[in-house]
């Protein structure tokens, strides 16, 4: 913004809570000119329009309003949706800024002996926003609210999924110890979770029904319950035997007690799943109000699907917003602190994970999933999985995730489609 227009700008600082908007607005020397306090409604919304209307409309030296607020998890959308189009405000060259929360905290240590309270934490904002700190993008509007609200949710139960099975794998060792100790080649099962692990781990009260059951019944059970599947259910049942003979025994009062736990936990693994589907379909239907070349663009990358595709550009926006592929990683948060002071330098620095922790989380799964369709991802990867000893995987999958984020900024910001000559330049 031009000096001639931060002179003529008024700053407004909003905080947010479920039940009240506090309002401060100052101009460009900092004299605070406005301070009131409104519900988090929308009658309130209309009067705080109204009172900044008014203030503006009887000072013709300021004809720009800039509003900032905390993105304080779900209470501040409204508000924003509110401000950022309303006809009433539109005269003044509106603008809205959600703001990290972190960052107006670390401003405010600059204070000396500031108290807290509601109208002092919105004077911090407005005067964040007046000496020119704001470098992220004015808010969008519900352009796209509605699909992140979508692959948020996606990610919500995607997280319960893993949580419920990590949850299950206690009561399972409990039950059948031996059947969570045995290596991958020994497993009976190649899903632990599938039908046929879930009878087995439901069905029988305990391991020693399995061991002193015939073989061939066992066999006959496996089948019917695998539909036939397994390429050899001898096998199966032999290995099922052999586990269960070398687990531990209970107390029979126990065995009822954690096989309800177990079967629980199934029923609950296989309604996420199902829901995860619904979510899946519910994504890929509200794609048509989004940009199609965007879109296009991501899903030209092998290895990502409808799903990561949506869930980036939901987070991301518009790749406008973002002027270098470095911006838009700072803003996911996939950016590395440097710990260095003259001559010395450590060799650890820890990932910042100060941003947008969806869009992260979509970029790390995404890239994942590159490193195994694109050689040169791959590459990348095993060399930072070889130059550390601990926390391998998840160092080299967040590297991996910073370097495939060149790569959709190179494309989304010239609207090209994934080519294997071009991927080596960007």
């Amino acid at each position: 913004m031009k000096k001639a227009d931060l002179l003529s700008t008024l700053f407004v600082g909003i905080d947010v809570s479920s039940r009240e908007n506090v309002v401060c607005a100052i101009d460009y020397e900092a004299q605070k000119l406005l301070r009131f306090s409104v519900p988090n409604n929308h009658p309130g919304a209309i009067e705080m329009a109204e009172k900044l209307h008014a203030f503006l409309y009887g000072n013709r030296d300021i004809n720009k309003l800039m509003l900032a607020l905390e993105s304080t998890s779900f209470y501040g959308i409204h508000i924003a949706n509110y401000l950022s189009s309303c006809e009433l405000l539109m005269p003044f060259h509106t603008h809205v800024y959600c703001l990290n929360p972190k960052m107006i905290a670390n401003y405010k240590k600059s204070y000396i002996d500031l108290g807290k309270n509601d109208a002092v934490d919105a004077f911090v904002i407005a005067d964040f926003a007046r000496v020119g700190r704001i470098t992220t993008a004015p808010w969008r509007g519900s352009q796209f609210l509605a699909l992140q609200r979508l692959t948020r949710h996606r990610l919500h139960i995607a997280a319960s999924l893993t949580r419920e099975k990590t949850y299950m794998l206690s009561n399972i060792f409990l039950k059948f110890s031996e059947l969570s100790m045995l290596d991958e080649d020994q497993q009976p099962f190649s899903d632990h979770y599938g039908a046929t692990a879930s009878s087995v781990l439901t069905d029988f009260l305990s391991t020693e029904d399995i061991a002193n059951m015939p073989l061939q019944a066992l066999i006959d059970h496996i089948g019917q319950k695998g539909k036939n599947r397994f390429v050899n259910p001898g096998h199966t049942a032999s290995l099922l035997q052999q586990a269960a003979r070398n687990s531990y025994r209970l107390d029979k009062c126990l065995y009822e007690p954690l096989t309800l736990s177990i079967a629980s936990s199934f029923n609950l693994i296989s309604a996420y799943e199902s829901e995860i589907k619904a979510i899946n379909k519910a994504i890929e239907k509200n794609l048509k109000g989004l940009d199609p070349n965007a879109y296009h663009s991501l899903l030209s990358i092998p290895g990502i699907g409808p799903v990561y595709a949506v869930g980036i550009i939901a987070e991301i926006g518009s790749i406008d917003a973002f002027n270098s592929h470095s911006a838009l990683a700072k803003y996911a948060g996939l950016v590395w602190r440097e710990n260095q002071s003259g001559n010395f330098r450590a060799d650890d620095t820890v990932l910042s994970k100060a941003g947008n922790s969806y869009l992260r989380y979509y970029l790390i799964e995404a890239a994942s999933h590159v490193k195994n369709h694109i050689p040169e991802y791959a590459v990348f990867y095993h060399k930072k999985y070889d130059e550390v000893k601990t926390h391998q995987h998840k160092r080299a999958l967040a590297l991996t995730a910073r370097k495939f984020i060149r790569l959709i900024f190179g494309l989304l910001a010239n609207h090209q489609l994934y080519s294997k000559s071009r991927v080596s330049q960007i």
